[in-house]
Order: C-alpha cells, then structure tokens, then sequence
C-alpha cells in the first residue's frame, strides 16, 4: 500500500513557495544589495533557522509539565519539539543530569518562512499593549527574541491552557554584522521599536 505524502510534502511538489521565501528572493535581496553596496547577491545575508526553546525548570517537581510543552511548542511550531535534558547536576534545584528541563524545536526553510509570518502578522500583534520589539542583536549577527506568554499563538486553546509560559526564539542568520542582520530582520517584518525612527 503505498504511503500518503505528508501536506510539506505534497505543497512542494506542486511548487508552492512561502510568501516570505518568495519575499527574500524578490524583495529583500535587492533591497540590501543597494543598502550595502554588496557585489553580488550572494553576499546578502538570509535566514538561516529559527530555533524555540522553551524552559520548564518547575517540570522537576511535575513531570507532566513537560509533556505539556512538548505538545504546545509542537502545534506552536509545526514540527514536532524535542524534550531537552540537564547536562549536570545542581543540588541547589533538586536537578539530576539527564532530568528533563525543557522543550526545543530547530525551524528550516519552509516551515521556518510559514513560522515567521505567523509571528509577524499574527502572534506579536495580539501581545497586550504592544509597541514594538527591542532592536539588540547579540554581536553575531543573530537575535533572540523571548515572549512571556504562550497563549499569544493561535495554536493554542486557551481554555485548555494549565500554565501560562513564556519561549526563547533565536533567528540565526548568516550575516557577519549585526547591522546587516537588523536590515534582513527588518525587511523581513519584524516590528523593531526603532525602525520607523530610522527610515524617517
């Protein structure tokens, strides 16, 4: 019996492109190649991943936490998360090398443009009293981007919800400077606090 194609899988077979994927290559590329004088376009920078992690320390005294998470940042993501572990023990937290502390999951390509538009246009907009988001990069040309509350995704069914928790997202990127980085973010939609201060 044969097997059915999964929808990432049957969408690329019909050529279907991202809306921000098809943005970069049209848009956003030639866009920094004016803004800093690149040679070719292959020296622009681009979104490389976007990693989520979570933290769920308090799950070393309920362990369903955990499963909790896992399934939020799975539905959240579109991937499935990988539960992460201690790497040592601290006496001090009653935590034990292998015990679980929290949830991960690594976006790329497809899911990764589907992910960031989601966040863009969905998620940061339904954060309460929203103004924008902080501009520091962290001197690699990456940005780390954290939320306090889980229910800002759709995804989520509020009234299932057993513990309000924030997550951790990193856009890694292949952009040497910060400054370069900040312009692919930016072009990409990310509501930085400054931007609009800067292209005035």
């Amino acid at each position: 019996m044969a097997k059915t194609a999964t929808p990432q899988a049957q969408a690329a077979a019909q050529g279907y492109i991202p809306t921000l994927k098809k943005k970069y290559r049209e848009e956003i590329v030639p866009a920094l190649v004016k803004e800093f004088g690149y040679k070719s376009v292959m020296q622009a920078p681009r979104l490389e991943k976007i990693v989520i992690n979570q933290g769920v320390g308090i799950a070393t005294a309920d362990k369903k936490l955990i499963d909790v998470a896992q399934n939020e940042l799975t539905a959240i993501a579109g991937q499935k998360a990988m539960v992460t572990r201690a790497t040592k023990d601290i006496s001090n937290f009653k935590l034990r090398k292998g015990m679980p502390i929290g949830v991960k999951v690594t976006l790329r390509d497809q899911r990764m443009y589907e992910f960031l538009e989601r966040l863009i246009h969905i998620s940061l907009p339904r954060i309460r009293d929203f103004s924008g988001i902080s501009d520091k990069l962290d001197g690699r040309g990456n940005y780390n981007l954290g939320v306090k509350e889980q229910i800002i995704f759709p995804e989520i069914d509020i009234e299932k919800v057993t513990k309000i928790m924030g997550l951790e997202m990193t856009f890694v990127t292949t952009a040497e400077k910060d400054e370069e980085a900040y312009a692919l973010l930016r072009h990409f939609g990310l509501p930085f606090k400054n931007a609009k201060k800067q292209q005035a």
